[in-house]
């Protein structure tokens, strides 16, 4: 097979990097979105149009799935056919692979919205002679760009044309001399090329496509694979300069541009229950802000799992979506057993409202789990989320990462007012003995559940530790399990100070027993008074009796008196009158 390619170049070529003659200001770098989810994010618009990218990675790090996805989704999403030129993969065997993420490249190259062409190298079937070049490459390319006016090309893997070819210096100038072809046509192209020892391709391809290299990385720490993104060069632009975690699903690949996370995001003053009433009372009686953190933190059995499905049954009672996820239990466990304190969570699971996702942690790194979990946000779209529990994390990072990624999480959600609820398992058995929970300062409200030990039992705990934004009770509550849910007792302080269970029984029965004594003696005083009251009510009516009829007998007495004296003074006056007092003494007078 001889390769060769005419001496002249096609097309005139555009430079958009030059002022003009009049000194006009430079045009901005125009960039091409890929429709690969996150990617624009990190490179803010996409690709360098009209020039070529180098994808350069080892085997299974996702090169031949970037470049299709750009090509197809190119065609699909942004109108720009394209021409996917393979190495390596025959066409049949591409149509399969990428039918297993929604890609139907029949379909596309039936409609003319792609060209999918496979050039066979056999080493076996070339012969070397004199000089060559790349003519029919140019030509196969030429016409299948002409044949659906493609805006865009993939070129996957280039190193296949080494291997078939050992003039390596010759095949390098007219690899150059093909990437500026495709720039003058205004082509935007992605070239896969394999990962090299010492340089970023295998045969230093990166000297010829510096517009643009994008490294692609599978590795494996601790037994976890892990696939990551790195932009190592974009010229003209600015761009993310970290490393992001990718995975590829069932829609084709999704980055997590970890960077991004915006922090001016709007806060809810909204409330919401807890599920649990008297729990909400505790909290400014009205439960927790919507889009806030809450962390339930607590030994073994204290009752975590069970305080985030009240809040998870609250939630799809109000016709809102939930995604649980579980890191230690199944789905069938949670359901099974919440159903014995008499939350019914199968039935949210049936209506769609409710959604787990099991996982285990040792499964990814902690930047693959982000990347899933942000995958299963953006696919179920809930307004709340449970991590039950966060302390699983430990097992694949330490504190400050396992932190660095929750705070990064929270970020993601609050930004997109999503409440979380997490549930933290900490050591020791009835107190904490190490700070474990060391996302406490992310977290808006902190609930802890406690098993304490007292009079030969056990009796389960709740304060509340912090609740931003809202005043909220420091008092200790004991709560308890019932067929109904979850029941707070009401606050009991004895002489020891809070009681609990048995010791709690006790207490109130000696306080009952006291009580009573003490009201038996209250109605005992109040009979001896009523007694008394009595006793004297009948002394004071015998008295005023004794005193009425002396009154009377007195009265009576006094009327006999003045009509004797008025009788006296009666005679007195008919006597004189007789005896014609008053004359006689006025004649004497005379």
């Amino acid at each position: 097979m001889v390769l060769t390619v005419p001496t002249s170049k096609r097309g005139t070529g555009r430079d958009k990097g030059k002022n003009d003659a009049g000194g006009k200001k430079l045009k901005a770098l125009e960039k091409a979105p890929t429709g690969i989810k996150g990617f624009e994010d990190i490179t803010y618009g996409g690709l360098p149009r009209g020039r070529p990218t180098l994808v350069a990675g080892g085997a299974g790090s996702g090169k031949t799935m970037f470049a299709m996805e750009f090509v197809v989704r190119g065609a699909v999403e942004f109108g720009e056919p394209g021409v996917y030129l393979t190495f390596e993969e025959n066409v049949n065997d591409l149509k399969q692979n990428f039918a297993s993420v929604g890609f139907n490249l029949e379909k596309l190259m039936e409609e003319k919205k792609i060209i999918i062409d496979h050039v066979f190298l056999d080493r076996s079937l070339i012969m070397e002679t004199g000089e060559y070049d790349l003519e029919a490459l140019f030509i196969r390319l030429g016409y299948a760009i002409d044949s659906i006016g493609a805006k865009r090309v993939a070129l996957d893997t280039i190193e296949v044309l080494f291997s078939g070819l050992t003039n390596h210096a010759l095949l390098r100038s007219e690899l150059l001399r093909l990437f500026r072809w495709l720039k003058e046509r205004g082509i935007t192209a992605v070239v896969t090329g394999e990962k090299g020892d010492t340089t970023l391709t295998r045969y230093g391809l990166e000297e010829y496509i510096a517009d643009c290299v994008i490294i692609l990385d599978s590795r494996v720490t601790e037994q976890i694979s892990t696939r990551r993104l790195r932009i190592a060069k974009y010229r003209g632009s600015t761009h993310g300069m970290d490393e992001y975690p990718f995975l590829i699903g069932r829609e084709g690949i999704v980055i997590f541009p970890i960077t991004s996370i915006r922090t001016d995001y709007a806060l809810s003053r909204d409330r919401i229950s807890t599920g649990i009433p008297k729990l909400d009372t505790m909290l400014d009686g009205k439960g927790f802000y919507r889009g806030s953190a809450i962390l339930y933190t607590g030994t073994a059995g204290t009752g975590k799992t069970s305080f985030a499905a009240a809040f998870v049954d609250a939630a799809c009672r109000r016709g809102e979506k939930c995604l649980y996820i579980a890191m230690e239990e199944t789905e069938d466990q949670i359901v099974r057993n919440m159903r014995s304190i008499g939350i019914d969570l199968g039935q949210w699971v049936k209506n769609g409202l409710l959604h787990f996702y099991v996982t285990r942690p040792a499964l990814y790194g902690l930047e693959m789990h982000i990347v899933m979990i942000e995958d299963h946000i953006r696919r179920f779209q809930p307004q709340n989320i449970v991590m039950d529990p966060i302390s699983d994390f430990t097992a694949i990072g330490g504190s400050k990462e396992v932190k660095s990624m929750l705070v990064r999480l929270q970020d993601l959600m609050k930004s997109r007012e999503i409440t979380c609820i997490s549930t933290d398992l900490i050591t020791g058995d009835i107190r904490a003995r190490q700070p474990e929970v060391f996302v406490s300062s992310i977290i808006d409200t902190w609930i802890m559940l406690r098993n304490v030990e007292f009079n030969g039992e056990r009796n389960r705990s709740l304060t509340v530790i912090k609740s931003r934004g809202m005043p909220h009770s420091n008092q200790l509550r004991e709560f308890r399990f019932t067929g109904r849910g979850i029941d707070l007792a009401p606050p009991y302080v004895g002489p020891a100070g809070v009681l609990m269970g048995s010791a709690r029984l006790v207490q109130e029965a000696k306080d009952k027993a006291q009580i009573t004594e003490i009201q038996r003696d209250i109605e005992h005083k109040r009979t001896i008074l009523a007694e008394k009251r009595r006793e004297f009510e009948a002394r004071q009516t015998a008295i005023e009796t004794a005193f009425h009829a002396e009154e009377a007998a007195l009265v009576k007495g006094i009327e006999q008196a003045e009509q004797d004296l008025e009788i006296i003074n009666l005679d007195r006056s008919v006597m004189a009158r007789e005896r014609k007092a008053d004359r006689n003494n006025k004649a004497r007078s005379d």
